[in-house]
């Protein structure tokens, strides 16, 4: 069934009311008319990448100015999905570079792209990076959008926007194509307006077929979970973690037990070994990515990024390069010192992971707190996040769907899981999200488009 959502002629309608005019949303950054075949598990359902992902006919910017070269191949994941008879409209806009250029960045902000509004209050951030897809989802542009997550990049827009969103297994979808920030955390997924089109959209592009009819031979499968709660990944957001308390109620009778887990957060020690090695890894990676992007690019390494950012007009307008600086004295992959941080923090992770995977199926945490006011000048400040740290370091997937409001704007449920899982997240946020009464479609959870205003 692809009645219930979005074409490329809903897309059309919605981006000459949405992206045009003084009040425009920001979430698209280019636009496509590719469709896919005529069959397929997508067939007929516009589909927005973001603009960090490699496909013809569109720049792949990572939101940069430095990045002007048009690429010239799709990346597998695009072939994927118009194999699978999606409809590609076009590329979201993003927080540039995936948000690792500054320490205090402006989340949904780009050169190339501007600033992407949050379409349940336009001065809120739409989160990030992922910032456009999300908004583009939750704003009715496309019921669906790819995303990418490095640590938090694609739950944080769905628990921001109101929409659902599906961080993989790192390696089960290609990262082929696609500006990196770190080959140990990045991974590519769907943020759907229902948890069913993100399981179909990840089956397309993880070329895994069977999960779809596993999942729905899984309808009894939640009834044998054990669910454990993260009492340590609280928001600390008195009203957030209020609605996460009701939800868990609503859980309860839809699983075998569910009890608290006592699973630490990450130290600031465990933040400064993560952060050492992802400085390392995007030096090397993202050099090695610009070397093969294609032989005509201008700027064939981080250093060279780093220079133009310099001479650019715009690139440094609102914030800084201090992530650059970092990883370009880190001495990247090869270094005693990145090597002896990805060790303490990945120990950290699986540690956490053997001992709560041990005792419980899956884990359950609220995302984040509501959406704070976009800051260009002093950048994010959200509350939350928790969950995000251990799953991205040990590359596991997470699921976070809506679960309620909090003064009119959404936040989100986060499910995680262990390696290779998502078929069992998918089949819990398939029965949570109905007890909830947030899905986009059926049940109307939807923004109201608030204007900015004081307070």
């Amino acid at each position: 069934m692809t009645d219930k959502y979005l074409s490329r002629s809903d897309f059309q309608v919605a981006y000459n009311e949405l992206e045009v005019g003084p009040n425009k949303l920001n979430a698209m950054l280019a636009l496509s008319d590719r469709d896919g075949q005529n069959s397929g598990d997508l067939s007929g359902i516009a589909i927005a990448i973001k603009d960090n992902i490699e496909a013809v006919g569109l720049p792949a910017s990572a939101g940069s100015r430095a990045l002007t070269a048009e690429v010239k191949s799709d990346a597998p994941i695009v072939t994927h999905l118009l194999n699978a008879g999606a409809q590609l409209v076009g590329s979201t806009n993003l927080s540039e570079w995936a948000n690792i250029r500054s320490t205090h960045s402006t989340s949904g902000w780009s050169a190339v792209g501007g600033l992407v509004g949050n379409p349940w209050a336009l001065d809120r951030s739409a989160g990030g990076s992922s910032a456009g897809s999300g908004a583009a989802v939750a704003a009715g542009l496309v019921s669906v959008a790819i995303g990418t997550e490095t640590d938090g990049s694609i739950v944080c827009p769905a628990s921001l926007n109101g929409v659902v969103g599906l961080k993989p297994t790192v390696g089960s979808v290609s990262s082929t194509g696609i500006v990196p920030v770190s080959l140990t955390q990045d991974t590519a997924g769907p943020i759907a307006v229902d948890v069913s089109l993100a399981a179909r959209t990840f089956a397309v592009i993880a070329n895994q077929p069977d999960l779809l009819t596993d999942l729905a031979a899984a309808s009894e499968m939640p009834k044998n979970l054990r669910i454990g709660v993260a009492t340590n990944w609280l928001t600390e957001h008195a009203a957030t973690d209020a609605v996460f308390e009701r939800a868990i109620k609503l859980l309860e009778p839809l699983v075998q037990g569910i009890a608290d887990c006592d699973v630490p957060a990450a130290d600031a020690e465990i933040g400064e070994a993560e952060w050492v090695a992802l400085m390392a890894e995007l030096q090397t990676d993202l050099d090695t990515y610009l070397k093969t992007r294609r032989p005509d690019n201008p700027h064939k390494s981080l250093a060279e990024i780093h220079a133009f950012n310099l001479q650019d007009e715009l690139e440094l307008k609102h914030f800084g390069q201090e992530c650059f600086d970092d990883a370009i004295i880190s001495g990247g992959r090869s270094s005693e010192t990145y090597k002896q941080a990805r060790n303490r923090a990945h120990n950290w992770a699986k540690e956490i992971h053997t001992k709560a995977f041990g005792d419980f199926d899956l884990l359950v945490a609220p995302t984040y707190g509501p959406a704070w006011k976009s800051d260009l000048a002093l950048g994010d400040r959200f509350v939350g996040g928790a969950v995000t740290s251990p799953a991205a370091i040990a590359g596991t997937p997470l699921l976070c769907l809506p679960m309620g409001l909090v003064d009119g704007l959404p936040v989100g449920l986060t499910i995680a899981g262990p390696a290779n899982s998502e078929l069992q997240l998918l089949a819990l946020g398939l029965q949570l999200e109905k007890v909830l009464g947030t899905r986009r479609v059926e049940d109307g959870f939807k923004p109201e488009f608030r204007l900015p205003i004081r307070g």
